[in-house]
């Protein structure tokens, strides 16, 4: 996958030396040159100066190709424009913000954008985010039968209950992150765009419960 990142702070660029570890291609965005400099002399990706929301920027960076866009750099309102632009001019479906103001962290979920709004921030939450799939394990017990994991949720089960999810799944969902805050679901709650889901389940069902998330709720059920 091809992955455009703006800003070449120490957060963009560990997250660029990551993706392209991960055989990913990546173009960085920074409006400052000297930024690259973070990025060493063994990065393979594309180094573009710019304006991260500009356009035409972002198509010499290869947006038109990338799967994902991630806006890093240090201002909240850069970020959330770049990712609007990535979204809504360019179509990209897996964008992702890093807010320094977690007031403004909800306002932004309603436009569709994922957000990374903790303090405590790592590069391993943005990644769930650019590339999102599977079970990505948190905890296990000592015997290694069960164990705690974050699973990627299929779009199509926004809206519906997380105990609808629970029954068709036959797993038990431990938390949800949302905007950036851990919270223990009800019979009621209800999954919202970003929720991060963290299902508590035996090791050896890990496949069929990937299986099921990613395929969305059953047609006819309630």
């Amino acid at each position: 996958m091809h992955i455009v990142i703006m800003g070449c702070g120490r957060v963009g660029a560990a997250l660029a030396q990551t993706l392209e570890q991960q055989g990913h291609t990546v173009a960085v965005v920074d409006r400052d040159p000297t930024a690259f400099r973070r990025l060493g002399s063994g990065f393979g990706g594309r180094r573009v100066t710019g304006v991260g929301f500009d356009q035409d920027t972002l198509r010499e960076a290869g947006i038109e190709d990338a799967g994902a866009f991630a806006a890093v750099s240090s201002g909240d309102n850069s970020n959330i424009i770049a990712a609007r632009v990535a979204r809504e001019m360019f179509g990209i479906e897996n964008v992702a913000a890093r807010i320094y103001d977690p007031r403004r962290a909800e306002v932004y979920q309603r436009l569709g954008i994922p957000t990374v709004a903790t303090v405590r921030w790592t590069a391993d939450q943005m990644l769930r985010r650019l590339l999102p799939s599977g079970a990505e394990p948190l905890w296990r017990d000592p015997s290694g039968g069960v164990q705690l994991a974050e699973v990627h949720t299929s779009p199509a089960w926004i809206g519906h209950k997380i105990s609808r999810l629970q029954d068709e799944t036959g797993v038990r969902v431990a938390f949800l992150t949302r905007l950036g805050e851990a919270i223990l679901p009800t019979s009621q709650t209800v999954l919202q765009e970003g929720d991060l889901v963290h299902v508590m389940m035996r090791t050896d069902e890990i496949a069929k419960v990937e299986e099921a998330f990613a395929e969305g709720p059953e047609e006819g059920g309630h």
